[in-house]
């Protein structure tokens, strides 16, 4: 058994200069399998030197970010596309609308998550969802798209309550990161309620990092902390956290392979 970080993106600049170490630290605590989202076309050559490195632990998805959404965004999309008809990816990710930094491209956005969506139900695949800001937005959508293939995960989750159950009640996961670990982040309070079945590890890499190292880069070796905070909020022994949500990511990724 092994911690696996299923939201990491290791092939950013952020890491160009220790990657070696950052996988080291990571296996030093007991993280072994990275899932690597993507953001656009421009990271897919980063991201297979990176999976040339470490072939048997960097699983790559393809997707289009809501933030590199532009009015060229069908263009960019046709790039994406042509990847997924080339090889095996595990998820389509990262997609979903964020309105966080701005709404300028939201209607492209909204037809970008439609489209992606599609490729998953096509190509069999599982997707990541980015709700920053748009969570209401983007469940209506999912909604709207129901297929009994469709599954994914609502990454980064830190809704309320009754988003979490919604999200669950579609059949998805939610992926639990550093937000857990804030002292008034407020998921603490919520995660108790919710059942270990539906959730995953991650850590965003190289953004938003746990505390005791809120403001620094994120890396997967700090999932540790993550799942310390799992275990004080469940009330149970790392063995038995490890293990389900690795029974987790195989269900959501569709695989036992890892």
């Amino acid at each position: 058994m092994h911690l696996i970080d299923t939201h990491a993106h290791l092939y950013l600049k952020e890491f160009e200069k220790d990657i070696d170490l950052v996988i080291r630290r990571a296996h030093d605590h007991q993280v072994k399998d990275f899932f690597l989202p993507c953001i656009s076309s421009k990271h897919i050559d980063s991201m297979y030197q990176l999976e040339s490195r470490f072939p048997n632990q960097m699983k790559l998805m393809m997707g289009l970010h809501p933030c590199s959404v532009t009015k060229d965004y069908l263009t960019e999309l046709k790039l994406i596309q042509s990847e997924l008809e080339k090889r095996h990816f595990y998820a389509i990710g990262e997609i979903g609308l964020d309105y966080y930094w701005t709404k300028e491209f939201q209607q492209e956005q909204i037809k970008a998550l439609n489209i992606q969506i599609q490729w998953a139900i096509e190509y069999h695949l599982p997707i990541v969802l980015h709700t920053r800001e748009s969570f209401d937005d983007v469940y209506e959508i999912i909604k709207s798209q129901h297929h009994p293939s469709l599954k994914g995960v609502f990454h980064c989750f830190t809704g309320t309550l009754n988003q979490a159950y919604k999200a669950i009640d579609l059949g998805f996961k939610l992926g639990i990161g550093g937000v857990v670990t804030f002292k008034n982040g407020g998921l603490d309070n919520i995660l108790k309620d919710i059942p270990l079945e539906s959730i995953v590890l991650e850590t965003d890499a190289p953004y938003l990092s746990p505390s005791p190292y809120r403001g620094k880069r994120n890396e997967p070796s700090f999932l540790i902390h993550i799942l310390e905070k799992v275990c004080a909020i469940h009330q149970l022994d790392s063995e038995t956290i490890i293990r389900k949500t690795m029974e987790n990511t195989h269900e959501l990724f569709r695989s036992s392979s890892f």
